[in-house]
């Protein structure tokens, strides 16, 4: 099951952008024996501002994939609950998953009425660069939890 993190903008060699391919490398690595994988990270570029002009370049990548919307509204999930989650979307059939990630004015409304699932990482707001970190880690310890790995410890 492909992984991709639709991310609005371009983070160039700044260290989230850095920390999110170590993590994604790090997954895609560990995931290819239990068929998760790769994980991409995708950045796009809206050609107008604003929320709208990037909700439609995101919605224009989603290429058929299942998608979850990071949100602050939305489910938190702890780090078992979340591998159990990529567990049930693999082994029900899904071949390619997309977690989007908005700028910093958040995501358009069409691409939150799109989404399958909202995430969020607790009730506070993170800097949408920090993110991109926080759900590659994230996607990585799933992956490790699904091997059986020592990596996570409840």
């Amino acid at each position: 099951m492909r992984i991709s993190l639709l991310c609005v903008g371009r983070l160039g060699e700044a260290l989230e952008a850095r920390l999110a391919r170590d993590w994604a490398a790090r997954a895609t690595a560990s995931g290819r024996p239990h068929a998760i994988g790769p994980v991409e990270i995708v950045e796009v570029a809206a050609r107008k501002p604003g929320r709208a002009a990037e909700g439609e370049a995101l919605l224009a990548r989603l290429d058929g994939a299942w998608p979850i919307c990071c949100d602050e509204r939305g489910e938190a999930l702890a780090s078992r609950d979340f591998a159990a989650l990529l567990t049930r979307l693999r082994d029900g059939g899904e071949r390619h998953l997309a977690f989007i990630i908005g700028g910093a004015e958040g995501l358009d409304e069409a691409v939150l009425a799109a989404a399958r699932r909202r995430l969020a990482f607790g009730p506070q707001t993170w800097p949408h660069a920090l993110v991109r970190a926080m759900l590659a880690e994230q996607i990585y310890r799933a992956v490790t939890i699904i091997a059986g790995s020592p990596y996570h410890r409840d």
